[in-house]
């Protein structure tokens, strides 16, 4: 079984300016797609809806090694990554079909975009 980290960029600020009813309807898409999940043998074994990267930090060092702390999303993007799930999966071509259910409609003005799926990489197995 294989772990992947579904992850789910999204408009920032289209989703605090959207109506209740339209996050009902993502919040639906997202009860959904845990369903699907599970009816179809993968499991979930994590995720968060993460909140708005206004409120993010983000660490770096600078040339002389000291450590410089940003206030902010570090990227000026429409953009940014809004939640993730982690799941547990040995069919990657299905978990990717699921996921078609949290991509956005292209005909519709949902501001969410796509999902990208990557695999965790394991370390366990590097020390055997």
């Amino acid at each position: 079984m294989t772990t992947y980290v579904v992850l789910l960029p999204g408009a920032e600020d289209a989703w605090e300016r959207s109506s209740p009813e339209r996050r009902a309807d993502v919040y639906a898409r997202h009860e959904e797609f845990a369903r699907v999940l599970a009816e179809r043998g993968h499991r979930v074994t994590g995720g968060a809806e993460l909140a708005h990267s206004r409120d993010a930090r983000h660490v770096r060092r600078d040339a002389r090694g000291r450590v410089v702390v940003t206030d902010g999303p570090y990227a000026e993007t429409t953009e940014q990554l809004t939640g993730f799930y982690l799941v547990e999966s040995d069919d990657l071509d299905d978990l990717a079909q699921v996921c078609g259910l949290l991509a956005a409609d292209p005909a519709s003005d949902d501001a969410d975009g796509g999902v990208e799926i990557r695999a965790v990489v394991d370390h366990a197995a590097d020390a055997s």
